[in-house]
């Protein structure tokens, strides 16, 4: 998009886009995972992704990509990411003992993210030297390989719609959620994350091409090190968690966050910068991390992915608004002003949110 147009707005729009259908669509995403076969279900949404992936690398390299058609694409993406999301983490209680699930998460955690560090960087070179269709077409045939594994996964259960109608199923899981005071909290707090946070992920393309003169191989580096910082980060979290406990390391981090946003909103160095990266990647996938395992270990199995499609929508609609309030900022002002402006008010977010605890789930547990 930033080679397409020059403007902040619709670049910040690729990652609304991407998180709309998120939005939109992941409860009813949720109750379809909690009422049909999981694992169908997952080899369909492979075969949509790997569709459209297909199709933005053709439509590259014949050099037939509109702005608005870039964004159709990727809405379609988001599309199959919100029906394979809450789908597979409802799955991953059903591979671990209950003990075990927020080592768990943060072991998923850790493999996303050593995809996310090694990703950007391929991308990022084959988009250098061969161009951007390259990079689709790799993603494209990617997608081959989580169809292979879903193919020989052979699972003891399946589920059953248990007599209710969609609406009845999907009414279930609100009330659910709207009765438990953790998984309330859960989602408050994400969204309170999310909203200000996400303008790192809306900004970060316009700071390594403006800022710090960067072409798409920067950028792919800078996410690198985001993915890289989250490993990092990861290996050490059940640590933290035991030390601080949940909510005062959530507070922590999301001071630090501010902080750093606000180095990265005035650096100038590209080495300074990603040494900026590592620690933000390292503090958004604790946050994320920890609020995603309480919420696993609070919801009952029947309601699993229902839960946990209530939690990626309340992460969807603060990465949306997220991403259009910093991008209409950074139109009018800079990309650097919107990250300050964002990181002025997560220490407004670390207040509201001190009332509303997550309880020590995770740590008794892990103990």
């Amino acid at each position: 998009m930033t080679e397409l147009v020059e403007s902040p707005f619709m670049v910040a729009a690729v990652r609304t886009s991407m998180a709309l259908p998120m939005l939109l669509l992941a409860l009813p995403a949720g109750v379809l995972a909690d009422r049909v076969d999981r694992r169908r279900l997952m080899l369909c949404t492979q075969m949509l992704m790997l569709s459209v992936a297909a199709t933005m690398a053709a439509l590259t390299w014949a050099e037939r990509v509109h702005p608005l058609g870039l964004l159709g694409l990727t809405v379609l993406m988001g599309l199959g990411t919100v029906l394979h999301v809450p789908t597979w983490q409802a799955s991953t209680p059903e591979l671990v003992p209950r003990r075990l699930l927020p080592q768990a998460v943060a072991l998923g955690s850790i493999s996303f993210n050593l995809a996310r560090s090694v990703g950007p960087a391929i991308g990022g070179f084959l988009i250098g030297t061969l161009g951007a269709w390259s990079a689709f077409a790799v993603n494209a045939c990617s997608f081959a390989g989580v169809l292979v594994v879903l193919t020989f996964w052979k699972r003891e259960t399946t589920e059953q719609p248990q007599g209710q109608s969609f609406a009845q199923s999907m009414q279930a899981g609100l009330q659910f959620v709207r009765h438990d005071r953790t998984m309330r909290n859960v989602l408050t707090r994400v969204f309170l994350f999310v909203l200000p946070a996400s303008a790192l992920w809306s900004q970060l393309p316009l700071i390594a091409r403006q800022q710090l003169q960067w072409n798409s191989s920067g950028y792919g580096l800078l996410v690198c090190g985001l993915g890289i910082g989250a490993v990092l980060a990861a290996l050490g979290i059940d640590l933290l968690r035991r030390r601080f406990g949940s909510d005062s390391l959530l507070a922590g981090v999301m001071l630090g966050f501010a902080l750093l946003l606000v180095a990265l909103a005035m650096s100038t160095s590209r080495t300074l910068s990603f040494l900026l990266i590592l620690p933000l990647g390292g503090g958004w996938m604790i946050i994320l991390t920890t609020l995603n395992a309480t919420a696993q270990m609070t919801l009952p199995r029947p309601l699993r992915a229902r839960g946990m499609a209530c939690y990626l929508t309340s992460l969807a609609l603060g990465m949306s608004i997220g991403s259009i309030l910093w991008g209409q900022i950074a139109e009018i002002r800079s990309p650097a002003f919107s990250l300050m402006v964002a990181a002025a008010a997560l220490p407004l977010c670390v207040l509201l949110g001190r009332t509303l605890s997550i309880g020590t789930a995770l740590t008794d547990e892990s103990s």
